[in-house]
Formats: C-alpha cells, structure tokens, sequence
C-alpha cells in the first residue's frame, strides 16, 4: 500500500451554527468566510438584532442632542431683561409746530402689560400673524406643513411658518444673519420662551419689544409716533393698522404710504372676521371709515427731509454731549415750506428736463432773515444720496459772488447811480469778459449788477481792493477760503450753498448779523428735563454787520436784478432782490433771493461738475425758488424793502442815460472812503461771532 507524504494546511476552527442552532467547525477559507458575514447579517437584521441596534442608535442620537443642546444654549444672548423695553438712546426730531419729522436710533416707549393691552390689538396680531398661537408648544407644526405646501405649488416663498415665539426669538438676536446655526438658536430660544413664560407673557414681550417703523420700537413708541396717543387708547382701525405693520414696518406705515397702509389694515380686518373676533357689521364699519375722511393720518414725511434732519444729528453733540439716552429735539423746520420746496424742485427737475440740459443735482436751502433754517433739500433724492449738496458741497458761485464786490464797494463810497465803464479790462495776462462778449459801455453800477456785467466787477474789486472785498464776504459769514486774486470778483472761489444763502440773509435782516440755526430745544424724553434751549444769547441780531444805509443801496440794486436783469424769471409779484449765479462751461447754476420775509437760495449741476447744456443761474435754479415762494409767501402780507433813495436824481432827458448813447461822459471818479467807524471791528471779533477761532486763513500776498 502506497503512502503519500502531504503538507496539510493549518486549521482554524471556528464555532458557529447553522439555521437549526447545530455547532460546526470550518476551515478559513474563501467560501467559509462568506458563509460566516451571512451568518452576521442574518442575526443583524433578526427582530432582536434590529431591536437592539435601534436602543444603541437612540441612545447616541440623545447624547448627540443633548450636546448640540448644551452648545446652544451657552450661545443663547442675555435675557435678563427680556421683560423691559430696549435700553438704547435715540433721538425724536419734531418740527416747529410739534408735529415729529423723524426718528433716530431706537425710541422706546413704557413697557405695557398684557392686562393693558386693548382686546382689539390682540385679536389683530392674534388673527394676522398666529392663529394658533395659544395652542402651539412654540413651533406651529400645522402651519409650517402648510406654508412648505403652498411654497412649493406656487414655486416661491410666498408664506412662513414662524409662531410669534419664534418671531420673539429672532428679535432677541441684534444682528442679521441668516444662518443654519441661527435657525436652530432661534429654535431653541423659542422652546426656552415657552418652558419659561406664559402664553400672555410671550405676546406682551413681543409687542413691546417688535420693531414698528419710523425709529420707533414697540407699540408705545409706535402708538405715539403714528396715532399722536398711548397704546392703551387704541381703537378698533388703529390697533389693525399696528398689526398690519407687524409684516413689514417700513412698508406698511402711515407715514410713509397711506395707501398701501390703508390696504394692509383692510386685510387685518378681514383676518379678525375670518378668525371670529369682528362681525360682519363691525368690519364693514371699520373698512369705510378707513376712506371716507372721517379718520386723519399723521402727515406723510417728505422723502427728502432727512437731508435737515442729518444736518441737526451733525450738531447735536455741540450742545448736550454725546447722545447717550432717548432725547426729543424741537427744530426751526416747517412740514409745509419743506413740501413745497419738495414740489417745486419736483415740478422742475423732471426726468426730461434733467435728460435735456443734461443736469443730475440740485439743491435748496430756505432760512428766515434771523437764520432760523426751514427747509433744506441736498439733492435730487435722498434714498439714492445722502449727500447734502446744500451744505456739504463746496463749488464755485460765479456771479453771485457779486454781492460782496458791490456791498465793498457801496461801503467806500460808491452809489447805484455811479457809472463806469463796461468794457473788457486786462490785468497782468488775464481778460475778464462778459457773458457772450456783450458790452454796454458806460453803465450805473445797478445796471451793471442787474446785467451781471463781470468786468465792471472787476473794475470795481481793483478800485476798492480785494482784502476788502474778502473781508466784506467774511463779515456775512463766509468760512470758505478766499484767495486773494483779481478774479474771485467773477466768483472763483469755493463756497457751500448755506453760505451763499446765509450771507444774502444779512440783507433781508437789514444788515443785522445772521448765523444759520435749527435747534430750538433739546429735552430727555424720560423726564422732560430741559438740556438746552435757544436763548437771546445766541442771537446776534443786536449786531450790526452793515450799515443800514448800504443795506438800502444792495437792496436797490439787487432787486433791479429780478425786475429787468438777469433774475426776470424769479418774479413773483412782490418786492424781492436776488441774484443769479452761473460758473465758466455751465458748471454751477445759482439764484438766491429774498424778501423782508424769507431768503432761499437754489443750485443746479452736476457731482462730477461736468457742464450742463447752457444751464444759468436765471433757469433752472430761478424756477425752484420761484414755485418755492409762491407757495411759501401765500397769504402773508406784502412787505417793503428799503430801497435807496439818491439826494439828488438826474432828468431822464439827459443823454448819455441812453446805455447805447456815444455821447455819455466819463466814469463819475469816485475817491474812495472808508466806512463809518462804527463797523470797522477788528478780526477777533469776527472770529469769535463765526466761530472761526481755530480756522487757518493762508491768504497769498497782496
């Protein structure tokens, strides 16, 4: 018998069982460990296997949880006073007559309980934002069904699933992010807030901490700021109106669109009758006192207002400090003068116009003779630009620079019946000419003033001098840089709008010293303490800057301007003086103007000061003031302004009072006199008026 010698192969022995529960041994082989990874999965997919896979799993995902848990609530924010209204300082701009015109920061107003709430209110939110708010645990799962239903079938978001917790929630975050991590600290909160407050709790947190438009927070403020009367007192159409603002504030209110808040609140009501709260009857009562005129809004803020209101935030610091509770801050500004600036400059800086003379900007500055500032617009439209180009910008004033060459010049001694010479005149390798190359030959300098004769102006700044020229336009408030050339005379020098307007009011208030001004009282809102108020102290009107008799001549000559010069358009049927003001290649367009009454001032361009098609001072910016006044000065009376009368005034048979006669005789010399020495005040004293102590004046030698 034959024997075979063969290596065998090491054995593992694996106990196992088959389907019947019988142990077995097998090799580890390919086809032994596939049976084994069956065996596996069979007793992993058993009852008992799936069972217990199920506890393991439930038990991880709860410690998971329960540590994303934890990590989110240390991230929640303070709420220790949740219960309060916000502590943040903002400022109430209120115009003369009370009424506010805007809102800074975040006003806040007594936090109202539940119990003080008006039925109506909670019924409008209840019925417009959470119908089944006091029935959820904090998250409407219904509602988030449905809203993810009707989102898909119209293919956008069109409805949210956000309880008033969750709502409650996101407004306890003070930043804006839109985050997954957000989302679930928002879920989170809203779980906190239901655990931890009551349902009437949550509501009245809510309402008093919601952010309601127009700066104002909470249905206090809100109740104030729109309805002029606190929250407990609001009636049926009000408490809708509060709660159709609830979606949209900035859309939805008052003030800012009386249609589409009417239409908005008509929805609310409705939501009430559909939700059970209102009767048919009832609703129906409502909705038509909503436009029959028997109810009033608060006015409607003019888009452009908050170019003044911008302007009084910059200077608030220099009276109380910084800003570091709610204040209430009364101003010179009038609602109605400031539309009707709005609807002027509107009426004539339409799209086509802007199109055709290729001009973008403009802007208007309206102020009583003492510089009490009622109207301000800095540009086309605010919401675009911010930028006030009526007290901001610097740009060149062409012609109406003119008044402080002539106010110069009446001051040493020259009359409105002066002639000179109109005619080009060249100093060192610069010509000053006239607009079109026109000249009149001899002419009175009102003449020369209503014709804006340029080089007579600087004839006249050559003869008077230019310090004194510079030193007049300081005198009326000019802080801009003057250097000293021949040719600031034609107005190249750099000056705001509010200057320009500002120094032409010092004629208006019969030379009497005007700084601009728009605060009249500013008071803490929480007790009505008095933190300053306007006195006589920051009036100088008891101090004379030009003398009465040179007021008298600019005033003659000034209102020559608009009734045969260049300022013909501005007529408006009463006594008024101005002046227009155009820049080389139609840059800068001005007209400022006056009566004894009210001053304003206009100015048309471009940012980039690219020219405009053939734009004067006597076009568009006349226009603006003129449909400014007309409206402004309707209904007060017709006052006087003193005019100059000459001692001796010469026939109208003479001559050479023909402008265009060959025969008129040479310029009238004049020796120039210095003024009265009542008005020569030294520097210091200008200083201290314009407050121009810390300002560097780095005039080029003379």
């Amino acid at each position: 018998m034959t024997t075979h010698s063969k290596k065998h192969e090491p054995v593992s022995l694996k106990r196992d069982r088959t389907r019947s529960g019988t142990p077995y041994f097998y090799r580890d082989t390919p086809s032994g460990r596939r049976r084994q990874t069956q065996s596996r999965l069979r007793r992993f997919f058993s009852w008992r296997g799936m069972i217990k896979n199920f506890f393991i799993l439930l038990v991880f995902l709860m410690l998971v949880g329960c540590a994303f848990l934890a990590y989110y609530i240390v991230m929640l924010p303070d709420i220790s006073g949740l219960a309060k209204s916000k502590e943040e300082a903002g400022v109430e701009i209120l115009a003369m007559d009370g009424t506010a015109v805007a809102r800074y920061g975040q006003i806040s107003g007594s936090f109202v309980e539940f119990e003080q709430l008006p039925p109506h209110l909670i019924h409008a939110v209840i019925a417009t934002e959470d119908r089944r708010f006091f029935s959820h645990f904090g998250v409407d799962v219904k509602g988030v069904l449905r809203a993810v239903v009707v989102n898909v079938q119209s293919g956008r978001m069109t409805q949210g699933g956000s309880t008033i917790t969750q709502q409650l929630a996101k407004n306890l975050f003070f930043s804006p992010e839109r985050t997954l991590n957000r989302k679930m600290q928002e879920l989170v909160m809203a779980l906190w807030l239901e655990q931890n407050f009551s349902k009437k709790e949550i509501l009245a947190i809510y309402l008093n901490r919601v952010y309601m438009g127009g700066g104002s927070y909470g249905i206090e403020a809100a109740a104030r700021f729109y309805f002029d009367k606190p929250a407990v007192q609001l009636d049926l159409v009000e408490s809708a109106m509060i709660a159709g603002m609830l979606k949209a504030p900035s859309r939805y209110n008052p003030t800012s669109d009386k249609a589409r808040a009417i239409k908005r609140t008509t929805q609310v009501l409705f939501n009430m009758h559909d939700a059970g709260y209102l009767g048919e009857t009832e609703m129906r009562a409502a909705i038509a006192s909503l436009t029959d005129g028997s109810r009033t809004f608060k006015q409607t803020l003019f888009s452009n207002q908050r170019y003044f209101t911008d302007w009084i935030m910059e200077q608030v610091p220099e009276y109380v400090g910084e800003i570091n509770e709610d204040m209430v801050i009364k101003t010179t500004i009038q609602p109605q003068w400031q539309g009707a600036a709005e609807r002027s400059m509107a009426a004539v800086m339409t799209a086509e116009v802007r199109k055709a003379q290729r001009v973008s900007q403009a802007a208007f500055i309206a102020m009583s003779p003492d510089g009490a500032v009622r109207a301000i617009i800095g540009g086309i439209d605010y919401n675009k630009s911010q930028y006030n180009r009526a007290t901001q910008a610097k740009r060149q004033p062409g012609s109406a620079f003119k008044l402080f060459v002539y106010l110069a010049a009446m001051e040493h001694g020259y009359t409105p019946d002066t002639v000179m010479m109109d005619t080009p005149i060249t100093i060192g390798r610069w010509t000053a000419r006239n607009y079109e190359d026109k000249y009149r030959g001899n002419m009175t300098l009102r003449s020369a003033l209503a014709q804006s004769s340029n080089v007579i102006a600087v004839r006249l700044t050559q003869m008077v001098g230019v310090s004194n020229v510079r030193n007049a336009a300081k005198r009326l408030g000019v802080l801009s840089y003057i250097p000293a050339y021949p040719s600031i005379a034609l107005g190249s020098v750099e000056m705001s709008l509010e200057e320009l307007v500002r120094a032409f009011a010092h004629m208006a208030h019969n030379g009497k010293a005007v700084k601009p001004y728009g605060i009249l009282e500013v008071r803490r809102k929480r007790d009505g303490k008095m933190l300053y108020q306007r006195t006589q102290r920051d009036d100088y009107s008891d101090v004379t800057v030009v003398a009465e008799e040179q007021v008298k001549k600019m005033n003659t000559m000034l209102s020559e301007v608009i009734n045969s010069g260049t300022g013909r358009s501005a007529q408006i049927g009463r006594p008024v003086a101005g002046k227009t003001g155009t820049t080389s290649d139609y840059k800068d367009a001005w007209f400022i103007g006056y009566t004894p009454q009210l001053v304003a001032g206009a100015w048309a361009g471009n940012d980039d000061a690219t020219p405009m098609r053939k734009v004067t001072g006597g076009g568009i910016p006349a226009r603006i003031w003129k449909g400014f006044m007309m409206e402004a000065l309707k209904g007060m009376a017709v006052a006087p302004l003193p005019r100059y009368e000459p001692v001796w005034q010469p026939p109208a048979t003479l001559p050479w009072l023909n402008q265009s006669s060959s025969s008129a005789p040479a310029p009238v010399p004049v020796t120039p006199q210095a003024p009265a020495q009542d008005y020569q005040l030294q520097d210091s004293f200008w200083d201290k008026l314009f407050d121009e102590s810390d300002v560097e004046y780095r005039y080029p030698s003379e």
